[in-house]
């Protein structure tokens, strides 16, 4: 999601660019806890909809005004479709796992994606990673299962779908990093919703009065509405507020404030649904965070480093 950003960014431009990240940061869980307080009778597909179809409907027209909503190519369609089908899949499992465990729990799996996104680079793009990067995978990865087992233990295979979640968006951020050289991240991201809308739509419709409680939707009402519309509108903001942190600082300079979304799960899972994390989540917590930072201090240090002059 992030593009390339010069690291020269002025520091009135970098403080602004760290607050959008911090109002992302704080908004996201909100989205989150919206998807959770939606009733149980919503199928989460049809919640990844509205979720997806208000960002187009926002999104789309902002790019068409701005003159960065070209229409895509074949390739490039593909690719938003990939995208879209990687972002809905992550989106889909997070909002299932998370009507069943705590959000700050959910995340604090969720956010392995950065181990995950490191040796993918290596294997894919053939990114140098060294001995070092590899031993804080590690250590990330036993954090996450002190977050896993004991929910595995309550939850079953639930506690595992946050794990698929950050799969698919370490895969999202793999592809994100080559198309995001070459178009406007609010484009991006417009493209990106209307991939995802072309997909789950059809599924609805063909399902509708189907009678299946995971697929068939269901006229919202109520409570209902309000929740639909709160995810609608926090998850719009939300990435509005990420395109235009990263358009104004570098990334190396935001990726440790996301972390903060933790902070703001934490306080809005107590707060709306009593849900406090146990020790033994808090330690797999602080682990998951320690490994990430020292990942992006070292992305950081190595990016700083002359690169060798090649031989004339």
């Amino acid at each position: 999601m992030s593009g390339a950003v010069s690291s020269s960014a002025s520091p009135d431009r970098t403080l602004a660019g760290i607050l959008f990240m911090t109002g992302f940061a704080a908004t996201a869980p909100i989205m989150d806890s919206f998807a959770k307080m939606t009733p149980a009778e919503i199928p989460v597909l049809q919640i990844v909809l509205v979720r997806f179809g208000f960002q187009v409907v926002t999104l789309l027209p902002l790019a068409w005004a701005l003159g960065m909503a070209r229409l895509p190519g074949p390739r490039e369609a593909a690719l938003h479709l990939a995208r879209g089908a990687l972002l809905l899949t992550g989106t889909a499992l997070f909002f299932g796992a998370i009507r069943f465990m705590p959000i700050a729990n959910g995340l604090a799996i969720f956010f392995v994606s950065p181990f995950i996104l490191t040796l993918a680079g290596a294997l894919f793009l053939k990114e140098e990673v060294g001995w070092r990067r590899l031993m804080a995978c590690a250590v990330g990865f036993g954090g996450a299962l002190l977050v896993i087992r004991p929910s595995f233990t309550e939850l079953g295979a639930v506690a595992l779908m946050p794990l698929g979640t950050a799969c698919c968006f370490a895969a999202y951020m793999v592809m994100t990093r080559s198309m995001a050289q070459r178009m406007h991240p609010i484009s991006l991201q417009a493209w990106t919703a209307v991939a995802a809308t072309v997909i789950v739509a059809p599924v609805l419709v063909v399902f509708n009065g189907s009678g299946l409680p995971a697929l068939d939707p269901v006229t919202p009402d109520g409570l209902a509405v309000w929740t639909l519309l709160g995810v609608g509108v926090t998850a719009t903001i939300s990435h509005l507020f990420i395109s235009q942190a990263l358009k104004l600082a570098p990334a190396a300079t935001l990726a440790p404030l996301q972390y903060l979304e933790i902070v703001a799960a934490t306080i809005l899972g107590y707060w709306l649904f009593g849900d406090f994390p146990a020790p033994l989540t808090w330690a797999g917590i602080a682990i998951i965070v320690a490994s990430g930072l020292y990942i992006i201090a070292r992305e950081r240090r190595l990016s700083r480093q002359p690169r060798p002059t090649p031989p004339a």
